[in-house]
Formats: C-alpha cells, structure tokens, sequence
C-alpha cells in the first residue's frame, strides 16, 4: 500500500470518526434526558454524587465506544468494497518508560 492510499484512508477514517463522535455524543445525551428526565450530569462537579458522575460516565463511554467500532468496521468494509484491496490497519501506540 502506497503513502498516498495510507493518507487517504487517515482523512476517510478520521472525518467519519469525528462526525460518528458527535453524534454519538448527541444520541447518548438524548437517552439519558429520556431514560433519567434530567440533563446529563457534568462528572468533574464535586456537587454531582459519585454514583450519579460513574453512572453517566460508563454510560457515555459505552455509547461513544460501540459506535466508534460499528463505524470504524464500516468504513474498512467500505474501504476495501471500493478499493479493492484491504483498509491499512491502525497502528498501535506504545508507550515505553
């Protein structure tokens, strides 16, 4: 796979990324202001009780992670659909101390 092949997949991936994020992030506020009758909780207030900030945190994370995946997997699926040839894999960070 060529540079340009690789700098195109990082555009493709990171705008459907960060418009999967903000929506995401849409869709998770509206289900907790449906479930719960109140707006999402701000989890760094010391005002808010910890079970409520956990609660909303867990939350958020799920909602924002599942749909990050579902859209990641997509846009490979897309990729090599129109491609013809597999999506470059993410590169792993590491981190050595």
């Amino acid at each position: 796979m060529n540079t340009s092949q690789k700098l195109l997949w990082n555009l493709y991936a990171g705008a459907i990324g960060a418009a999967t994020t903000v929506l995401a992030a849409k869709a998770v506020n509206a289900v907790w202001e449906m479930a719960t009758g109140d707006a999402p909780p701000e989890p760094n207030d010391p005002e808010v009780p910890l079970r409520r900030a956990l609660t909303w945190a867990i939350a958020s994370g799920i909602g924002i992670g599942l749909s990050q995946l579902m859209v990641n997997r997509f846009a490979a699926t897309q990729w090599t659909r129109v491609m013809g040839t597999p999506a470059p894999r993410f590169n792993k960070t590491s981190l050595r101390i």
